[in-house]
């Protein structure tokens, strides 16, 4: 009997030690797995309140789809972006993804340098080639040694479309009778019938650089070929910038400098700041991009309207266009694959619908049944763009040409516009830019 009891204890004590190693693994059963944040940093430009809120919604809605990933989002101004960037993506813990200005000065300086994931496997995962032409794609692409640019690989995708323009003040037109002019001797005639009212014909501010080369290249378009301007930019067919068409348009701009058709102390005068006296009413027009429309419909008790710069008589005439600012992925981000779905979400329908609300031109086709009010300053932008590229006359940013072009024009520009040199002068002092990147 002793023996039994002893036996019986023993079992007893066994199953008491089973049934707490069973107790004890129970919760590790039942319990969930948790999720492990995964955290994409993204740098964008669009700094501006409606485009901030396109982003936000954007990111927003991709973290919902997407359990678990944080969109880490920096905003930078384009000036920013430019000088930090670089040194942003070769750093182990840079952005995933980024904006990077197509050329060569940022993008071709990039891919130079071993810094941009190639994207083709995704182009063909996505079918990207479905969203953008050859032609737009080409905008984006450099080949591996970042020599070549407009061919190779595809290094961004753009999200939006692009067109540069002249904004009007329908309010003030109407006011004062002025009319939308249909030829360049045209609007010539009118800058010089607004600033004998009194008036601003531009409102436009040359502190920040960039604008001035959108002053000048809305002329230039005017006056040169696509072949001419394609071969510029992409540096191929060994042409020229000083030329005849590209002394007239310098001739051109100094000569608006000096009627005083721009706004008072404009050397002084930011991008923004310009922008915000133009929508205050100081200022009948301003030349630049379609970009800045969904800026124009609210809160303001002007209305505006966008027409392309309009041809010299008899003639055709390009416009600087094309596609935004595109998203590209760093070479050595460890989440190239939700990079890449980034992308893709950001060149989406429901992306393109967002913009086109926002009343910007997406390079994305709209959705079917999209709501979209065209009967608006955001239908004038859209019906410009589509003539542009039906008509096979996008232009190009003429700072894409070389590393250093976008730093020239702006430098020499400033010399144009303040008669510290000629036209001949600026042309020259480009050029010599140009033919001491085409000797390497």
């Amino acid at each position: 009997m002793k023996r039994m009891r002893l036996t019986i204890a023993i079992l007893l004590a066994l199953a008491m030690i089973l049934g707490a190693c069973q107790g004890s693994q129970k919760p590790a059963q039942t319990q969930a797995p948790a999720t492990e944040e995964t955290t994409l940093v993204v740098w964008d430009q669009f700094y501006r309140d409606v485009e901030s809120q396109v982003m936000d919604t954007l990111n927003a809605e991709f973290e919902a789809a997407h359990p678990g990933v944080k969109i880490e989002r920096v905003v930078k101004t384009l000036d920013d972006l430019k000088v930090t960037l670089k040194l942003a993506l070769s750093e182990a813990n840079g952005p995933d993804v980024a904006q990077v200005n197509q050329g060569r000065s940022d993008m071709g300086a990039m891919v130079e340098a071993g810094l941009l994931l190639p994207l083709d496997s995704y182009l063909a995962k996505y079918n990207w080639g479905s969203v953008f032409s050859t032609s737009v794609a080409s905008r984006n692409s450099f080949t591996p040694d970042g020599k070549t640019f407009g061919q190779g690989n595809l290094y961004g995708v753009s999200p939006t479309a692009e067109v540069v323009g002249v904004y009007y003040n329908k309010t003030m037109f109407k006011k004062n009778g002025w009319e939308v002019p249909q030829t360049f001797e045209e609007f010539e005639a009118l800058l010089a019938k607004i600033k004998e009212s009194g008036q601003t014909p531009i409102s436009f501010g040359s502190l920040d650089g960039w604008n001035a080369i959108h002053e000048f290249s809305a002329i230039q378009h005017l006056l040169v070929s696509l072949d001419y301007i394609n071969n510029l930019t992409y540096g191929v067919n060994n042409v020229s910038f000083k030329t005849e068409e590209n002394i007239k348009a310098a001739a051109i701009l100094q000569q608006w400098a000096k009627a005083g058709y721009f706004t008072e102390g404009y050397p002084g005068i930011g991008y923004d700041d310009s922008n915000a006296l133009f929508k205050a009413g100081n200022g009948a027009m301003t030349i630049t991009g379609s970009w800045l429309a969904g800026e124009l419909i609210n809160d303001t008790d002007q209305e505006f309207g966008f027409f392309l710069m309009p041809p010299f008589e008899g003639k055709k005439a390009l416009a600087i266009g094309g596609v935004g600012i595109p998203f590209a992925i760093r070479k050595t981000s460890t989440k190239a694959d939700l990079a890449a779905e980034y992308l893709n979400w950001m060149i989406s329908p429901r992306a393109a619908e967002l913009w086109a609300k926002a009343g910007m031109l997406p390079a994305m086709a709209l959705p079917e049944g999209a709501d979209i009010d065209t009967d608006n300053l955001f239908g004038d932008t859209l019906r410009a763009w589509d003539a542009i590229n039906k008509g096979n006359a996008v232009g190009h940013y003429i700072d894409w040409a070389t590393p250093t072009f976008y730093d020239t024009l702006v430098a020499e520009l400033q010399k144009l516009l303040g008669s510290i040199s000629t036209p001949e002068d600026f042309v020259s002092a480009v050029q010599k830019d140009y033919e001491a990147y085409l000797s390497k």
